[in-house]
């Protein structure tokens, strides 16, 4: 039967330690071994060697394992070494990568070139399809990334990061999930601009009221629509707010109905007061020929006969405001002069201590009613006085006053 032999433990030690002494790297050696565990001490001149000697130790025969008790030689010289050797690493490493990132910048440069022409012949060939500016920029946009993003693939497919490529790929479309519902009002708003750019529901200078807010449009940028209100304040409005909201364009066409109320006496004829107030209409240069003005009944009040009085006017030239001040005030006239009462409504009256009772001097007449010191007589006959502002539109007079900076101005996406 054949018998291995066993290396003995002071055959181990005396052989590392000769290895090592040989090598010239160590100092102060002392190897041990009990029962196949190998102990190595004394003073290693650098890391390297100190785990040199390890593996040494670890490949011996009848070694079982390794105690490694050796220290690394801490003096100026190896220091230097150790750092030459990592400087001469990063250099090679440096001179391996810099053609990488210098192909790498080629390439993120001729993509954007290549992006940017891109999109400069589509705003081009686009121009005159796609009116909306701000649909137009979202097309050419649409058009341009996808090359730059194919160039930022070709960089990470250089770099030796494939795997990274196709995921930044694959992942733009969740990237933009996770931004839309980041930012969803802010989209939302967007994307409201996008449409109302296209639809046009108003344009620059229109005088419209939308979302509670009356007021002459002056700008749509992406996130807002700026009025002008008729007190001269600038107002935005959220795009998705307006695009929600009722829109009243009070621009949209030169024509606009306006209406108010008579109450006559239920003694008065009606026909002869509804003749009257027509007659007014037809002559006074506010009102429109056609559609013909009309006096109706409306309700039978309380104490009053209530006549609805509607009538057609030139919105870009009359305000209804001022128009409906200069109707009532004739109205008014006119009808006290033929007799017809335009009573209050019913109401009772308490006096507690009862109303005392002058008499007034027979003949004496009573006193005169003047207008007051440097106020011209004004006849009630006229069609427009200086109180009611010769009856011209106020958004006109806004217009030609506001000189305040309008907000975000740089950008309009409405038509002029």
């Amino acid at each position: 039967m054949a018998v291995t032999a066993v290396v003995e433990d002071a055959a181990l030690a005396d052989r590392l330690a000769a290895i090592l002494e040989a090598t010239g790297w160590y100092e102060s050696v002392q190897v041990s071994v009990e029962e196949g565990v190998v102990t190595l001490g004394g003073i290693s001149d650098t890391a390297e060697h100190r785990s040199w000697a390890v593996e040494l130790a670890e490949r011996a025969e009848g070694s079982i394992a390794v105690v490694n008790k050796l220290a690394v030689a801490s003096d100026f010289a190896s220091t230097v070494d150790r750092a030459a050797a990592e400087v001469q690493q990063l250099s090679r490493r440096a001179g391996e990568i810099i053609p990488l990132v210098v192909l790498a910048l080629a390439i993120v440069a001729a993509t954007w070139g290549i992006a940017a022409l891109v999109a400069a012949v589509a705003k081009r060939l686009l121009e005159q399809r796609i009116p909306s500016p701000l649909l137009r920029g979202v097309v050419v946009r649409a058009i341009s990334i996808p090359v730059l993003l194919l160039g930022i693939y070709f960089v990470l497919q250089v770099a030796g990061l494939t795997r990274l490529a196709v995921t930044v790929l694959g992942g733009t479309g969740l990237v933009g999930i996770i931004v839309g519902f980041a930012f969803r009002d802010i989209a939302e708003n967007f994307l409201a601009s996008l449409l109302l750019s296209v639809r046009n529901p108003f344009s620059t200078g229109d005088l419209i009221e939308v979302a509670g807010e009356t007021g002459i449009v002056q700008n749509l940028n992406t996130r807002s629509t700026v009025l002008l209100t008729l007190d001269g304040n600038h107002v935005q409005i959220p795009n998705a707010a307006v695009f929600k909201n009722t829109i009243k364009n009070y621009s949209s066409t030169p024509t606009r109905r306006a209406e108010f109320l008579v109450g006559i006496g239920y003694d008065s004829s009606v026909p002869q007061a509804q003749a009257l107030i027509l007659e007014i209409l037809r002559r006074h240069p506010a009102v429109l020929a056609q559609p013909e003005p009309l006096v109706l009944v409306d309700e039978l009040g309380a104490a009053t006969v209530n006549l609805s009085v509607s009538y057609w006017f030139d919105s870009r030239t009359y305000s209804p405001a001022k128009a409906n001040s200069a109707l009532l005030r004739l109205c008014k006239n006119t009808l006290l002069e033929a007799g017809i009462e335009l009573p209050d409504t019913a109401r009772e009256v308490v006096f507690p201590k009862g109303v005392p009772f002058v008499p007034m001097s027979e003949g004496q007449p009573a006193p005169p009613v003047t207008a007051p010191r440097g106020v011209a007589t004004v006849s009630d006959t006229e069609d427009a006085t200086a109180g009611e502002g010769e009856l011209t539109n106020e958004a006109n007079d806004v217009r030609g006053h506001s000189h305040g900076q309008v907000v975000e101005a740089s950008e309009n996406l409405l038509k002029r």
